[in-house]
């Protein structure tokens, strides 16, 4: 990066002529918003800051980030969940910021995009090919499916010829991750750009020296954990990270956390490294794969509470012999063929995958719940008929990443979590326990204490001896007037949901809904199985088009959902938070029930647990947490411009009846409530006719 000499404009300046350049308007929430990065950034302070839909926040943290970075000749990080907001910051927010301030910064504006390196092609694989580590049992006995991923394989390789970057989500239409691995590397396996034949050309290194370049760089919550966690440095130096979409961080991370041990891993494993060391060596290996594979097809699936004598053993087998193909295979060496160079990366990364991830399990059953820093479960993926089954894997997952965090993030840098939603129960600590800060002095409901009681004190392996931390919260509001714009109907005449799909009256109440709608209307159901069940049962009964997640692709299904103005559109997890559609196309959003999560959640049912172990209420730390995000996610969906109208419908009348209710409410929009249906169906039939007036 090269500096200037001319001395760069206050920031207020610069978000003035950020918010000109681009057709917009100056809001009191924004400019708020800005200034309270700017002091973060400043102070080292963190804040959390929530801003609601319309509040223009990208541009509230550009613009300081922008200024920081180029009077400071350094980089600042802004790391978001999906790719369309990624998408969004660079190919739309930044360019239009490069161009409008560039003159007043005296200097271009460099940013760029990183993503993990298995995101992008890997030109020696494609030149020199896989290892043969396919899984057995899996789609290499299923003919269609091979010859499937050899018409993807082939336009992969002539895709190489053609792509500039190398990126996998700009290759439309995408491949499946069988057909990607085929030309793609982990970071382990990569052999690195000095020893590389194709270092100088290779994608990956290409987009990383960019981003070394660059005033901002975009990446992803799960790449900002693998920086975390791995001893190897992915992003550029930096003190100042800015987290946008902050409420998905926590599951990205103990994603990016969560190691898994399968029979057909530890075959892999095996194959890579049979022909680099003593066959009897890695038959040992290949022997403990069958013991576990045989185990675990026994083995009940879900959390496991305790180690059975006969489990402890079998993985101990695996680690023991992975441990020694390790020593076989020795310490690195600067061999000349880079063919036997990537093999034996290859072989080393699935090893040291496998006997880290052993020692993990045979360490995470301490005898004291509160002593636990992990969950383990046992998977068994539920495959249609007709489809190759998938072999039961052990995962283990961290209980808590606060300390992970804590440790890794915020006693590091200087970091700003925003999102649309940070707020449930009109107080920032639930979220923030789960981040790993410290508590904050501030109001809030007392299930919002409730919320955060406990977190702060459940096992995480790091984190525990830090320096005093400090960070604020800042609620921007919304420039939406959400008790005039909208409504929020709680079905409290309802019986409760059960557990065999929805009542009748579940889908009677739906059906009058949409109908006094005009159609218009959103359905989130709590599980793809409702969705399904209503879709189903309705499309012959509704005199408007009904579409249900599943039929296509998502994004087809949303484009004609808004295209269609009388169309409805019913789906699950993704519409919840994924669907942006202003406009006269969506002015009923229903949700068919509470969306807490699943009892036999491993994760979360560990979590509650380890809550109430150390003193808390496991069910509002955890399960009323969850709900409360994906209820306010939901809500979200509602009003997306100045001039929506609409109304979002609960049939779940525990909202309403349950003590924890006002804790779910406080976490919603301050929209106009009733329960009763004939005020919202009239509601309803009056903007239908406003519509179409």
């Amino acid at each position: 990066m090269t500096g200037s000499d001319t001395r760069i404009p206050e920031m207020t300046a610069l978000l003035s002529a950020a918010v000109e350049a681009i057709g917009g308007a100056t809001r009191p929430g924004q400019v708020d918003m800005a200034r309270a990065v700017e002091k973060a950034i400043g102070s080292g302070e963190h804040v959390a800051a929530q801003a609601g839909t319309g509040t223009g926040k990208s541009l509230a943290y550009l613009v300081p980030a922008i200024r920081y970075a180029v009077e400071k000749q350094t980089t600042v990080v802004v790391s978001t969940a999906t790719i369309a907001l990624q998408r969004q910051l660079v190919d739309r927010d930044l360019p239009r910021l490069a161009e409008a301030l560039g003159p007043m910064l005296g200097t271009e504006l460099k940013f760029a995009i990183l993503k993990g390196r298995r995101n992008y092609l890997c030109l020696h694989r494609v030149q020199t090919g896989v290892p043969e580590e396919d899984e057995p049992g899996q789609s290499l006995f299923d003919p269609q499916q091979l010859s499937a991923m050899g018409r993807q394989v082939k336009r992969l390789n002539e895709w190489a010829e053609e792509t500039g970057t190398g990126d996998r989500d700009e290759l439309v239409p995408g491949v499946s991750e069988q057909a990607w691995r085929q030309v793609a590397v982990t970071a382990k396996e990569c052999l690195g750009a000095t020893r590389c034949p194709q270092g100088t050309e290779c994608f990956a290194e290409l987009a990383r020296a960019e981003a070394g370049e660059a005033h901002i760089v975009v990446t992803n919550h799960a790449l900002l954990a693998i920086d975390a966690l791995e001893e190897f440095q992915v992003l550029p130096e930096h003190d100042v990270v800015i987290v946008d979409e902050a409420h998905e961080l926590v599951d990205r991370v103990t994603s990016v956390a969560t190691g898994e041990l399968s029979a057909a891993a530890v075959e892999t494993a095996a194959r890579r490294c049979g022909r680099l060391i003593e066959e009897a060596t890695a038959d040992r290996l290949k022997e403990s794969a069958e013991g576990l594979g045989i185990l675990l097809e026994d083995l009940p699936a879900g959390r496991m509470d305790v180690l059975s004598p006969a489990l402890g053993t079998t993985i101990t087998v695996v680690r023991d012999a992975a441990h020694a193909c390790i020593t076989a295979l020795g310490p690195d060496k600067k061999e000349n063929d880079p063919g036997d160079m990537a093999a034996r990366k290859a072989a080393r990364s699935s090893l040291g995958d496998l006997h880290d991830t052993a020692v993990r399990l045979l360490e995470a059953f301490q005898p004291e719940i509160a002593q636990r820093f992990d969950v383990v479960w046992l998977e068994k993926p539920f495959v249609p008929e007709g489809r190759p089954k998938r072999p039961p894997a052990l995962r283990v997952a961290p209980i808590g990443v606060g300390g992970l965090l804590r440790t890794t993030l915020f006693e590091r840098r200087t970091a700003v979590l925003t999102s649309a939603t940070l707020t449930l129960g009109g107080s920032f600590e639930p979220l923030a326990r789960q981040w790993g800060l410290p508590p904050l002095a501030e109001n809030g409901s007392r299930d919002a204490k409730a919320a955060a009681e406990g977190l702060a004190r459940t096992a995480t392996k790091d984190g525990e001896d830090g320096k005093e931390l400090t960070w604020s919260g800042l609620d921007v509001g919304s420039p939406f007037d959400h008790p005039k714009a909208g409504i929020l109907y709680v079905a409290r005449h309802l019986p409760q949901p059960g557990r065999d799909g929805l009542a009748d009256a579940y889908l009677t109440e739906i059906t009058e809904l949409i109908e006094a709608a005009g159609g218009r209307a959103l359905g989130l159901f709590s599980s793809m199985r409702a969705a399904r069940q209503a879709a189903d049962e309705l499309k012959d009964h509704l005199s408007h088009p009904l579409l249900c997640q599943g039929e296509d692709s998502t994004s087809l299904l949303v484009k004609q959902f808004a295209e269609d103005e009388r169309t409805c559109l019913f789906g699950t997890l993704s519409l919840w938070q994924g669907v942006d559609v202003p406009g006269p196309s969506l002015q009923l959003v229903i949700m068919d029930r509470i969306p807490f999560p699943r009892p036999d959640d491993p994760v979360t049912s560990a979590r509650s647990r380890a809550v109430a172990a150390h003193g808390g209420n496991g069910f509002m730390a955890v399960a009323a947490t969850h709900a409360a995000l994906l209820l306010a996610q939901g809500a979200g969906r509602l009003l997306r411009s100045m001039d929506d109208r609409g109304v979002v419908a609960v049939l779940d009348p525990r909202l309403a009846t349950a003590r924890y209710g006002g804790f779910l409410k406080g976490s919603l929009p301050p929209f106009w409530a009733t329960t009763d249906p004939e005020v919202v169906r009239g509601a309803l039939r009056r903007l239908d006719q406003a519509a179409t007036a």
